[in-house]
């Protein structure tokens, strides 16, 4: 796999090869070393025996258990596996890439990959599957790199619908302002909340004013959207301001304090505070690890 970069982004060109449908690389490990990245392809990416290491998908940084299983289809999701505090002499990752036309509009349209495609636009943001996942298609990721062919491309689709039946109970990592990823609720109603607050979460969001633009009290209003999006509206307010503020941080040069005011956030000592509460880390931290990761290969 060869990397091509700039300051701003490292760019894998990834072996896979227009005549086939999936690439697999199947290796025994004592270490990561692999800068961070991201490629056209889907990729599907399972871990085992490697505890501690540090995964980032997007602006989710998270250090994973002894098994980790990833599927990344955001073509721009920068992502990473890094060596942390893992001390394993024996990791085994085995990174499944496919490209999004092996699925053509009309197949994967079909009732039979309903599963799949809501699979598939998940997982724009990176999603990481339970450990029930793991178990039921491990023995199908094992025998995979072993073999070729038309049998080798129905087990690979196997693996895709075993997964998606999973795919309620398999976590969002990256968020989706970070991942550029469009949030659009079945509700009309919150529709259009969740287009008002993309189009001005720089200013102070109210909450009269967003009741009032789907003609309902507050009270009613509060209740109904944590309903319909299963959090409180504060707590989706600044999951997006987060999302744009750490994406200023990977691709701007700007100060943490210009970038704190330019996503909404009131005052800088706030802004840190839960930056560090909701990422496990300091803005500053955050920058620094990123920038470290894309400069180093």
């Amino acid at each position: 796999m060869t990397p091509s970069y700039s300051l701003s982004s490292i760019r894998e060109i990834t072996p896979l090869s227009k005549e086939d449908c999936f690439y697999i690389a199947d290796r025994q490990k004592t270490e990561f070393t692999y800068p961070i990245h991201s490629h056209s392809e889907f990729e599907l990416n399972f871990i085992a025996h490697a505890a501690g290491v540090k995964r980032i998908v997007g602006d989710a940084i998270e250090v994973i258990g002894e098994y980790d299983l990833v599927l990344i289809t955001g073509e721009d999701l920068e992502h990473v596996w890094e060596q942390h505090e893992c001390r394993s002499q024996q990791i085994r990752e085995i990174t499944i890439q496919f490209s999004s036309e092996l699925f053509f509009a009309n197949l994967i349209a079909k009732n039979q990959f309903c599963t799949i495609r809501k699979m598939l636009e998940k997982a724009r943001k990176g999603i990481a599957f339970p450990m029930d996942a793991v178990m039921k298609t491990y023995r199908l990721l094992d025998s995979l790199s072993g073999k070729q062919g038309f049998y080798a491309v129905l087990d690979f689709l196997t693996i895709l619908y075993e997964l998606s039946l999973f795919c309620s109970d398999a976590r969002t990592l990256a968020s989706s302002s970070f991942a550029k990823v469009s949030v659009r609720s079945d509700s009309r109603r919150v529709q259009k909340v969740q287009e008002y607050i993309n189009a001005h979460y720089e200013e102070e969001i109210r909450l009269n004013e967003l009741a009032d633009l789907i003609k309902m009290t507050p009270v009613a209003f509060s209740r109904f959207f944590k309903l319909r999006t299963g959090e409180g509206l504060m707590d989706y307010v600044i999951a997006i301001r987060l999302g744009h503020a750490t994406r200023l941080l990977v691709d701007s040069t700007m100060s943490i304090s210009e970038i704190c005011y330019a996503c909404g956030f009131n005052n800088i000592s706030n802004f840190n505070r839960i930056f560090k509460k909701r990422k496990g880390c300091s803005p500053k931290e955050f920058r620094e690890n990123y920038w470290k990761k894309k400069l180093v290969v």
